[in-house]
């Protein structure tokens, strides 16, 4: 089957999330499980409805065995690719076939961490990914990664296109104006440009008010085939375009460290659904750092090259801007429990089904959700729409 004949025919039908910020006591997979089940309770299903399961963690590299385990199922298809932060939105196409094919019919996708909290902290975590996942040309030295990787594409933005560092600040302040909205959402103390501005140095130029959060918390969603979603209690979330990109691994090994893989998933996800960046509605994009939305309104075609930061200026995607993005907070203010990817599509769901509350964009009917995993490495696109839309 062409993948473009995938547009529609499959949907999310639940969407669950628990521990958001702060959960002690939990471990990842007790997180997990708790999500898991909201979100199959949330699609009007029972956990032995599940036959599907992608998951992943930096912890464990055979993760999706405990996960099945702990939670009780037997799965006809069974995705553990892990990618990075955005592996809970490259699983989506790859499980519209299953579906579409009758392998399966309900697939969970899930992930869970206690990264905030639990007493195996980010220093061991950083310890394992060196073990399992060697650089040759970035490990050697040591560097603060990933807020170096991310402060030298930032750099070299500022440099090639006159990015101001103003700009940057611009999408911190846009995220805390949005979770200020949202009462499950971790930071929503006031945030100005100075505050960003003259917050602690990280990596130049880049302070910890460009860096996303250290949180706890899990997330998970319900994939179904559309006519079923169409019986189950929730409006579906349709899939129209889904595609996945990886260009690099190493930050080093980037030809442009200005342009990421995202300029290949978000147009064949755009060819898929049909429809163009001005379409969009609503926007998710993984905000890890600040850079990072100023490149994916570019890559994705919400601007052009080096326009990003104009883009965002003057609120230009916070409450009352131009484009509504991260629309729950994002990672910069919302949650970020080390791979942040699945709470973009819960919300971009949110917002569809216009369960969003005071940060309910007004008639949204087609909202872009983007993942990032690594250091500006796997890129992944989805669109969703609702029964207008198909």
């Amino acid at each position: 089957m062409n993948y473009r004949q995938l547009r529609a025919k499959t949907a999310i039908a639940g969407v669950g999330h628990f521990g958001l910020g702060q959960a002690p006591g939990y471990t990842d997979m007790e997180l997990l499980a708790r999500a898991a089940h909201a979100a199959v309770r949330d699609a009007g299903l029972e956990m032995r409805d599940i036959d599907g399961i992608a998951t992943s963690s930096v912890a464990a590299s055979m993760w999706p065995m405990s996960v099945i385990e702990t939670l009780g199922i037997r799965p006809t298809y069974i995705d553990g690719t892990c990618l990075g932060g955005s592996s809970f939105m490259s699983y989506i196409l790859a499980a519209a076939r299953a579906l579409d094919s009758g392998q399966c019919n309900a697939v969970l996708v899930c992930y869970g961490s206690a990264q905030r909290t639990a007493a195996v902290g980010r220093s061991a975590i950083a310890a394992t990914r060196k073990a399992l996942d060697p650089q040759p040309y970035e490990m050697p030295y040591e560097p603060l990664n990933p807020p170096s990787a991310y402060a030298l594409a930032a750099r070299r933005h500022m440099h090639e296109f006159g990015t101001r560092r103003e700009d940057l600040a611009e999408v911190a302040v846009a995220a805390r104006r949005w979770a200020q909205l949202n009462p499950e959402a971790y930071s929503r103390d006031p945030l100005s440009i100075d505050d960003v501005l003259g917050a602690r140095r990280v990596s130049d130029p880049l302070t910890v008010r460009d860096c996303c959060l250290v949180t706890d918390g899990a997330g998970a969603f319900i994939m179904t085939r559309a006519d079923r979603a169409r019986d189950l209690p929730q409006p579906p979330a349709y899939i129209l375009g889904s595609a996945t990109a990886v260009w690099n691994r190493q930050i080093s090994a980037m030809a442009d460290l200005t342009t990421t893989a995202a300029r290949q998933s978000g147009a064949l996800a755009f060819e898929m659904a049909g429809c163009r960046p001005g379409d969009i509605d609503v926007a998710q994009l993984y905000d890890a750092f600040t850079i990072n939305t100023i490149l994916f309104l570019e890559d994705l075609g919400f601007c052009a090259k080096g326009e990003g930061g104009a883009f965002v200026r003057d609120g230009g995607i916070a409450p009352g801007g131009r484009l509504p993005v991260n629309t729950n907070g994002g990672g910069l203010s919302c949650v970020h429990p080390g791979m942040y990817g699945v709470f973009l599509v819960i919300e971009a769901v949110r917002q569809l089904r216009g369960q969003a509350g005071d940060r309910q964009v007004r008639d949204a009917r087609l909202a872009l959700a983007h993942g990032n995993g690594g250091t500006l490495s796997s890129q992944s696109t989805v669109i969703l729409g609702t029964a207008e839309t198909c």
